[in-house]
């Protein structure tokens, strides 16, 4: 089969997160799978990829590197790559859903692609807790899938947003990070208890947090975040007297000592540091900072921010182990108060 045809049969899907060495080893085991690749077919030179594509010689090598480390490509010096095996049936497909990229995030993926390991094509999508993206992405992906991974976080239309994730074959689905009670069907999860989770964490750091009066949350209006953070948080300063408050906007907020506040955004932690700076006030002593989601900078920052946080790096493991094993199971990961010198 000619190169020239091949290359017409690749295609790179921009919307698509995925690395493209990623979808290009996709896009190879779809033509195989479609019956337009054998045994025996000589597949575009990386020069060919590079210069049709505009994409670097190196993703186009790990591209065929990955179908060579699943048996798929073989190669020959001097005349390079061809299709060695046309049977896929190991190859288990996920469809891989993010509501947004950041390092806790990030975190999340990277655990889970790195315990998934080899055998598995992955498209990886992000739809910025966009309502409208969510749905045309998810409508568009058909149902070719092995898995469908989710993490279903909305600033409006979670209601909707229930109903189109209930059209998918429950068996296949996987919800990270959120549970929505109005999904039905026996599908899994590995989850947030956000409620328990930040009055747990809180109640851990109870004789750190009795030298300051107040607490209040920084919980801007029109947040992703669960409203059941705040609950949690108030039953909390309820149960152990503290005064508390919940600011939705942390730039007009007039700092005081004896105060600490919890922030979930880091773009408020950046507010937040520069106004305590400004107002001369003693982080940790005067004035605490506990800050929502560990993240690897969080250490460094003012010699280090305590931070509240489930482990991310546990939730890629535990939902990459519902696909390699088969499993199915609802399980909320480990939440942790990490205590450092900002309280």
């Amino acid at each position: 089969m000619e190169s020239s045809y091949l290359l017409r049969n690749i295609c790179f899907d921009e919307l698509s997160v995925t690395p493209k060495y990623q979808q290009l080893a996709n896009c190879i085991i779809d033509s195989i799978e479609n019956g337009k690749l054998q045994v025996g077919d000589v597949l575009p030179s990386i020069n060919e990829l590079c210069e049709h594509f505009d994409i670097c010689g190196t993703t186009a090598e790990k591209g065929y590197k990955t179908l060579k480390s699943l048996g798929i490509v073989g190669a020959v010096p001097g005349k390079g790559y061809f299709i060695q095996r046309i049977e896929t049936q190991n190859v288990t497909k996920v469809f891989l859903m993010f509501n947004k990229l950041s390092p806790h995030k990030k975190i999340i993926y990277d655990s889970f692609i790195k315990a998934l390991g080899s055998g598995v094509s992955v498209d990886f999508y992000v739809y910025n807790n966009d309502f409208s993206m969510f749905k045309n992405l998810l409508n568009k992906v058909g149902s070719d899938y092995d898995y469908y991974v989710i993490i279903p976080h909305f600033i409006e239309g979670e209601d909707q947003a229930a109903k189109i994730i209930d059209q998918l074959d429950k068996t296949k689905l996987i919800l990270i990070d959120k549970m929505i009670p109005s999904v039905k069907g026996n599908y899994s999860a590995i989850y947030e208890d956000f409620k328990n989770n930040i009055h747990q964490a809180l109640t851990d750091g109870l004789e750190i947090l009795k030298k300051y009066h107040t607490i209040k949350i920084i919980f801007p209006e029109n947040s992703y975040y669960p409203y059941e953070i705040v609950e949690g948080f108030i039953s909390f300063c309820q149960q152990y007297a503290f005064n508390c408050a919940v600011v939705s906007d942390i730039k007009t907020e007039k700092l005081c000592k004896g105060e600490v506040y919890i922030n979930l955004l880091d773009s408020d932690l950046v507010t937040l540091i520069e106004k305590i700076k400004v107002e001369k006030l003693k982080l940790g002593k005067e004035i605490g900072v506990v800050s929502y989601n560990e993240t690897p900078l969080k250490k460094f920052i003012l010699n280090g921010i305590t931070t509240i946080s489930a482990d991310f790096e546990e939730m890629g493991i535990q939902a990459a182990n519902i696909i390699l094993h088969g499993i199915k199971k609802r399980e909320s990961v480990p939440f942790k108060l990490i205590v450092r010198s900002s309280i």
